[in-house]
């Protein structure tokens, strides 16, 4: 007996939940896409454009607020009219550039972590440590072996630093 007309009772409803099989194969597609390391690697590094995006607008606002550094020495002799041009403009690319950064470094230790995750076959801190040290070591290859392996030591601390609070039972 229905509690509204054209309603089911959730009573007798089964396992499904009152999904159909249709919708019970979206749900687990959705899951099985939520799950992807591609997909993850994707949400992360949109997450870390926009994160990225705002501290950069944020640090590159900063850049002129002295008018005793030489940039605001120089900011001052210009009109307001060029001052906001330029401070904009800056503010712009600055963001960006930030912006980018964080897509290229979130997306990155994403995907890295959730492939060592899959080889492992288990979630803890170690694959923060290693998937921490592998992009890390990545991203400063360029500078040499030491940077590489500065940049791995400090990554995997911090990943590992963050994932352990994060991983911390609630006071609640």
């Amino acid at each position: 007996m229905s509690m509204f007309p054209g309603m089911q009772s959730p009573v007798g409803q089964g396992q499904n939940g009152g999904l159909s099989d249709q919708e019970q194969g979206m749900v687990k597609m959705i899951q099985a896409g939520m799950e992807s390391c591609v997909v993850k690697s994707i949400m992360a590094g949109g997450a870390g454009f926009a994160l990225g995006g705002a501290f950069g607008l944020f640090m590159s606002s900063m850049a002129y607020d002295t008018p005793l550094s030489p940039q605001g020495q120089e900011m001052a002799k210009l009109s307001v009219k060029d001052q906001l041009r330029r401070g904009l403009k800056d503010m712009g690319s600055k963001s960006y550039s930030s912006a980018k950064n964080f897509m290229i470094i979130g997306a990155a230790f994403s995907g890295t972590e959730c492939a060592v995750e899959s080889l492992r076959a288990k979630n803890d801190l170690t694959n923060s440590v290693i998937a921490g040290c592998i992009t890390g070591g990545a991203l400063a290859y360029k500078a040499g072996p030491q940077a590489a392996l500065l940049g791995c030591g400090g990554f995997a601390a911090f990943s590992t630093a963050i994932d352990a609070y994060m991983r911390m039972p609630s006071d609640e």
